[in-house]
């Protein structure tokens, strides 16, 4: 990498803890603060980090001059030059997440996926999502609380999306599930900008071994007795001479049932924290519940799940008057984005009727989030029925409990009453 072409000291720097405990507990007032004075900054860490809007958009689409870049040393810039990238299960799994590759490895794979999960499919899935959600709310409809997180916004897209695999209960019981869940969380930390410590990287290889045995035989099964499915569906999508592999299927189907239910139960959760700190806007949704999904886009756009995501240089490029040197990576910061005042009027301001330009949150260009379709459906179903059956909802707004990862931003509990 190119990281001493220039001096630093031409360079905006600052200093980027993504541990840091202020940061994951108020990301925004951070991200304003470096928006207005070092709108693209240079992290002692060995990146840029961009926060204005227009920066983030140009990045995030130009295909031309940024990708993915280089698997290897983007990982080994964390953990040093001697790191043995593809000793680890865990980061042999990300390296070949198509969202993680370049052109044309990338055209090839999502365009078979494109092929699998099809607007048409999705779309389709609208009462089979309004009868899961409302089963889960029938659980917990004679109580008067409920643990939002982990009783509907985790159960919520999981089942979503083992109703897509046609993963049934056979297949998959209760306890299997959160098993699954569990694997997710622990290892998508790989997705996280830091070195992991020895027990973490462990863990995330024995999840990420344990995902890849379980959806290797929910492949192996439908290769025998095809159904309805995406699992099927992507066992059979071809492009001419082209069909996935069955390692890629297996990674494939980590990648959409993780981000399907990973940002999507944020995304439930940081909704109703958010609606419930602006009550006024509650009392609109609970009045008018067709507006559940424009608030859904507010609520992307306010409190995005997702973060940021990363892009590396392939050719020296300016970029809000620097010079992103080919080789050095750039943190596009979505979040930072979709708050920019220069883009959307009153940006701290939670609106769910705002109009006018659209948010970030899905990322852009060709690496735009294939799963955006199903991830607003979901969002309007569940905050529409939340809305209709828990109008006298109430919750603690003052000492959220935010996860401590950074580029997923999302609520490690939510108690709700009624």
């Amino acid at each position: 990498m190119h990281t001493d072409a220039a001096p630093h000291t031409a360079r905006p720097a600052v200093h980027f803890d993504p541990t840091d405990p202020d940061l994951i507990a108020d990301p925004h007032s951070a991200f304003s603060r470096l928006r207005a004075s070092k709108p693209l900054a240079w992290s002692e860490a060995g990146f840029w980090i961009a926060t204005r809007h227009d920066d983030v958009r140009s990045v995030i689409i130009d295909r031309k001059n940024f990708g993915q870049g280089d698997f290897t040393r983007n990982i080994q810039l964390y953990y040093g030059p001697d790191f043995d990238v593809f000793a680890h299960s865990a980061y042999h799994w990300l390296s070949e997440v198509f969202v993680y590759q370049d052109p044309p490895r990338h055209t090839r794979i999502r365009g078979l996926v494109s092929k699998a999960l099809t607007v048409k499919r999705v779309r389709e899935m609208r009462p089979e999502i309004e009868t899961i959600t409302h089963r889960l709310l029938d659980r917990f409809a004679a109580g008067q609380g409920m643990e939002l997180i982990h009783d509907f916004a985790y159960r919520l897209p999981t089942l979503v999306m083992c109703h897509m695999l046609g993963i049934d209960e056979e297949e998959a019981d209760d306890a299997l599930l959160d098993q699954l869940n569990q694997a997710i969380a622990d290892s998508f930390l790989v997705l996280e900008m830091r070195p992991l410590t020895d027990l973490e990287l462990a863990l995330a290889n024995r999840q990420i071994d344990f995902l890849e045995e379980f959806f290797r035989s929910i492949f192996e099964r439908r290769r025998i007795q095809p159904r309805d499915d995406l699992a099927t569906a992507l066992l059979n999508a071809r492009e001419g001479d082209s069909q996935l592999t069955e390692r890629e299927m297996v990674t494939v189907a980590i990648a959409l049932f993780g981000a399907g239910f990973e940002t999507t139960a944020h995304m439930i959760g940081n909704g109703i924290l958010t609606l419930h700190r602006h009550p006024e806007q509650w009392r609109k949704l609970v009045e008018h519940p067709d507006l559940a999904p424009a608030a859904t886009e507010e609520i992307l756009r306010y409190e995005s799940s997702l973060i940021a995501t990363y892009r590396t240089a392939f050719h020296d490029t300016k970029v809000g008057g620097q010079t992103v040197r080919a080789g050095e990576r750039v943190l596009a910061v979505l979040a930072a984005g979709n708050r920019d005042p220069a883009v959307f009027p009153r940006p701290d301001e939670f609106d769910i009727e705002r109009e006018g330009a659209h948010h970030l949150a899905f990322g852009g260009g060709i690496h735009f989030c294939v799963g955006a379709e199903l991830a607003r459906l979901e969002g309007d179903v569940a905050f529409r029925a939340l809305a209709e059956r828990l109008p006298g909802m109430r919750t603690d707004t003052a000492r959220p409990r935010w996860r401590p990862g950074f580029m997923f931003r999302g609520l490690e509990r939510l108690d709700i009453s009624w």
